[in-house]
C-alpha cells in the first residue's frame, strides 16, 4: 500500500492531479480598470499567504530586486476572408515558417486543400490580401499559407489593415478593447496571445517600483500554440512541448548579473519569462546559475521536481486546469499547495472594491515570493 508521500508524488506526475472545478462566472471576461487594481494573492512563505492588490507590488518586493518582463506584442492574427469559391473562412496565424509563409489554424479545416487560393479584404475595403495553401501540418491540424505581400513589405507590417486581435476562446462575452489585451510595454510584434501577467502593470506602478529601486528588464517570447496546447497524456512526464522562439538580449543578462552581485532577486513576470530564462539556461547547460545571451528556440517542459537555475520568484495569473502552466507553477511551491491556494481564491469573499478573484487572461494575479519557493 502506498504511503501518503508516495501518493502525493505520484499525483504530481499525473494529469488528474492538476484538475479543479472552476465556475464559469469566475472566468474574467473583461479587465479591471485601472490595470493595477486587480487582486493579488501573495504567497509569502511556505505556510502563509495574503490577499492584496496588484498596486501593492512595490511594498511586497525588496530594493535591488529585478523584474523580467516579456516585451512581445500580440499580432492582429485572426483574419476573416473567403476562398475563390466565395465560401467564408477564418484563420488564426500561429508562426512564421519562412518569409511571409505562416502556419495557421483554419476554419472550416476540411475545406482547406493544398493549392486553394484565399482572399482577405482590408478593414477599409480598399485592399485585398491573397494567400495560397501550400502544405498541411498534422501536429496542429493547421495549414501552411503563403501570402502575397507587396515588394519590400512583410505580412506583419500590414496585418493591422486586415486582422483582429484574437482574444482567448474562453473570453466569449467581452467589451474589452484590443489594446487592453496588450501590455503597455510590448513592442515586439509576434505573439498570438498576450503574456497576461504583464497586463496588470501601469506607468504609475513602474514609477513607484523605480522609486523603491526595483528595476526591470526584458526578454522576448512570442506566445504561440505551445502555451495553450493541452496536456493530453496521463503521465505528464511524457508530454512534449512545442518549440517556441525566444530572445535574451545582452543588456538583460548584464542586469541579471548585476542584480545577483548586489544580492537582489530575479522575479519573472509570467510563465513565458520563466520558460525563456530556464529554457535558455537548460540549453546552455552551464552547470551553475550563469546565463548567456541567446536567440533561438526552446521547448523546456517544467513540472514538480525541476531544479531552478535562474529565477527566484514569479508573478503569474490563474491558469486552466490540466495545463502545462499549472504544472510549471506547481514546480515552484508544490502541486498540493497550489491547488489549495486556488481553492482559497475561489472561496474568498469580494474585496473592498466588490471583486472576487477572477481567473485566466483578464483575471487576477499571484505573486510567489522567493521565501515561499520549495528548495
Amino acid at each position: 500500500m502506498l504511503g501518503l508521500t508516495e501518493v502525493v508524488d505520484k499525483l504530481d506526475r499525473t494529469l488528474q492531479g492538476y484538475d479543479y472545478e472552476l465556475p464559469p462566472d469566475r472566468i474574467a471576461q473583461n479587465p479591471v480598470i485601472p490595470r493595477d487594481s486587480s487582486r493579488l494573492l501573495v504567497v509569502d512563505s511556505p505556510p502563509s499567504h495574503q490577499h492584496r492588490l496588484f498596486r501593492d507590488l512595490p511594498d511586497l518586493l525588496q530594493p535591488e530586486d529585478l523584474l523580467i518582463l516579456n516585451n512581445t506584442r500580440v499580432l492582429p492574427a485572426r483574419l476573416y476572408g473567403r476562398k475563390s469559391t466565395s465560401a467564408a473562412i477564418e484563420i488564426l496565424l500561429l508562426q512564421e515558417q519562412a518569409p511571409n509563409c505562416w502556419l495557421a489554424l483554419v476554419k472550416p479545416g476540411k475545406r482547406f486543400k493544398i493549392g486553394d487560393r484565399l482572399e482577405f479584404q482590408s478593414k477599409s475595403g480598399g485592399e485585398i490580401l491573397y494567400a495560397t495553401v501550400i502544405d498541411t501540418n498534422p501536429s496542429t491540424g493547421g495549414r501552411l499559407l503563403k501570402f502575397e505581400v507587396p515588394q519590400g513589405q512583410s505580412l506583419v507590417s500590414i496585418l493591422d489593415q486586415f486582422g483582429e486581435i484574437p482574444f482567448p476562446p474562453y473570453v466569449t462575452d467581452s467589451q474589452a478593447l484590443a489594446e487592453q489585451y496588450q501590455t503597455i510595454y510590448g513592442d515586439r510584434p509576434g505573439a498570438v496571445a498576450a503574456p497576461t501577467a504583464g497586463l496588470h502593470f501601469t506607468e504609475e506602478l513602474f514609477q513607484r517600483l523605480s522609486q523603491q529601486h526595483i528595476d526591470h528588464a526584458f526578454v522576448t517570447l512570442h506566445v504561440g500554440l505551445g502555451t495553450f496546447r493541452p496536456v493530453e497524456v496521463e503521465d505528464i512526464t511524457t508530454h512534449q512541448m512545442h518549440a517556441e522562439w525566444v530572445e535574451l538580449p545582452p543588456e538583460t543578462v548584464e542586469k541579471i548579473n548585476q542584480t545577483r552581485a548586489r544580492g537582489g532577486r530575479i522575479i519573472a513576470v509570467g510563465t513565458t519569462v520563466v520558460r525563456t530564462l530556464e529554457g535558455i539556461a537548460a540549453a546552455q547547460n552551464s552547470g551553475d546559475r550563469s546565463i548567456q545571451p541567446y536567440c533561438g528556440e526552446i521547448n523546456l517542459f517544467i513540472y514538480p521536481g525541476y531544479r531552478w537555475r535562474v529565477i527566484d520568484g514569479l508573478i503569474t495569473n490563474f491558469h486552466l486546469p490540466r495545463s502545462s502552466l499549472l504544472m510549471l507553477v506547481s514546480a515552484l511551491i508544490g502541486r498540493e499547495r497550489l491547488m489549495k491556494l486556488y481553492q482559497d481564491a475561489l472561496e474568498q469573499p469580494p474585496n473592498d472594491f466588490g471583486n472576487r478573484y477572477r481567473f485566466y487572461s483578464f483575471g487576477d494575479a499571484m505573486l510567489i515570493l522567493p521565501a515561499a519557493v520549495q528548495k
